[in-house]
């Protein structure tokens, strides 16, 4: 909070549709009466791994402070988008959440991480009793790849109170220690898992060879998780023949996506950008960051836009497997103030899938489709888009190379 705040007061002087600092004292009235006491038994969701100290990290076991019939939607990013619920409904949701935690070293095994890999593994939450050192102290952390922690405490002893409900396929998967770990996630993808479960079993070191079993840190098995299945989907993607000029738009939480696929080979290319007053851009102007890469890929992590460049990019194969075509991807991400607090890499995932879930728009050449796309932008959001697509390397190429059939006279 800074001066501005101050004489704000949730008044949205800083062009925000809701003011972030007041949604998190809701969250904390709202569970502040359920943090009175050390011991308690809930409905564990999730593990979390955190990354500072590494290789000895925090291990966290999420959990309501009660058992719950519902508490698998405490962590279920899929049928929150599905249902369209909004932030406030999502940080209610994870601001119940308290994290009992422990210090581990990641490739040591010990019985609290026994249990934190059982509720990983599980399809449904787990009932355990927790014993903590102290009340949990009341906090609502959020960043660009997680979705938000809760209140939290240091753990002093867990004992799971029912069995937990892991799937027979993913058992064969864990009990396997000579399936490689992306071999594993893309078998588990293929039968229906999603990223989320599957970044979680990544996450608490229960799946790929024996020795290379350790823990990951929970931010980088999110886009590890991303990454492996894109990498196979790309693979697959290729053996296809090219679609047309084709854009499609939509939204989720604020975040806005345009979408153009291009009749050429597989490359994607994605811009971020903030309009004024959108969250890291306090700036009066739109302000963005890009990344790229082309047919052969990329050789290094895409810094600029972070895990959004890994989770879009996946959404964007799995509608080019599901049209069963390959080309190349401008992707154009617009944040508003109506996405007002960050909730992780889900919500780019997520926002993208609905956007290419919307009714596609052909063109039938590229001048018509950017055409479209400078109206749309300025119509929507108000912003002279040639200086993105002046950018855009993508676009560049297309331009600038030669095709087979430029040799056949």
């Amino acid at each position: 909070m800074n001066i501005n705040c101050i004489k704000c007061k949730g008044r949205g002087y800083c062009g925000r549709s809701y003011c972030p600092h007041i949604i998190k004292s809701e969250a904390r009235f709202k569970v502040s009466s359920k943090l009175d006491k050390e011991d308690f038994t809930g409905s564990s969701v999730s593990p979390f791994v955190g990354r500072f100290g590494y290789p000895y990290v925090n291990v966290g076991i999420l959990a309501p402070p009660e058992v719950k019939e519902d508490a698998w939607l405490l962590d279920s990013p899929k049928h929150w988008s599905a249902e369209n619920f909004q932030i406030d409904r999502i940080i209610d949701f994870r601001s119940s959440l308290i994290n009992s935690r422990f210090t581990a070293n990641v490739k040591q095994m010990d019985k609290m991480l026994e249990i934190s890999q059982e509720v990983g593994l599980s399809s449904k939450p787990v009932d355990v009793e927790f014993n903590l050192e102290k009340k949990p102290v009341f906090r609502i952390t959020a960043d660009s790849f997680m979705a938000p922690t809760g209140p939290n405490a240091k753990l002093r002893k867990a004992t799971v109170a029912s069995n937990p409900k892991i799937d027979a396929r993913v058992d064969r998967v864990y009990s396997d220690y000579d399936f490689k770990a992306n071999e594993a996630v893309w078998s588990l993808y293929e039968k229906g898992f999603d990223e989320n479960f599957l970044s979680k079993i990544l996450s608490i070191g229960t799946i790929g060879v024996k020795k290379d079993r350790k823990l990951v840190p929970t931010r980088w098995s999110i886009t590890a998780t991303d990454d492996l299945i894109a990498k196979n989907l790309i693979k697959e993607v290729k053996d296809y023949s090219v679609g047309n000029y084709t854009a499609y738009f939509g939204s989720y939480l604020g975040n806005y996506y345009l979408v153009l696929m291009f009749p050429e080979v597989w490359s994607y290319e994605l811009f971020e950008m903030y309009s004024p007053k959108a969250s890291w851009n306090v700036s009066d102007s739109f302000q963005f960051t890009t990344d790229y890469e082309d047919y052969y890929g990329r050789k290094n992590y895409a810094s600029n836009c972070a895990g959004g460049y890994y989770s879009v990019r996946l959404a964007v194969l799995e509608k080019l497997r599901e049209m069963r075509r390959q080309g190349a991807v401008l992707v154009l991400r617009f944040i508003t103030g109506e996405y007002y607090a960050p909730l992780g890499v889900f919500v780019t995932r997520e926002a993208a899938r609905k956007s290419l879930s919307s009714k596609p728009i052909e063109f039938s050449s590229k001048e018509l489709m950017l055409e479209y796309c400078r109206k749309l932008v300025r119509k929507k959001f108000g912003y002279n888009v040639d200086s993105v697509l002046g950018s855009s390397l993508l676009l560049k190429n297309m331009k600038e190379q030669r095709k087979l059939s430029g040799f056949i006279s």
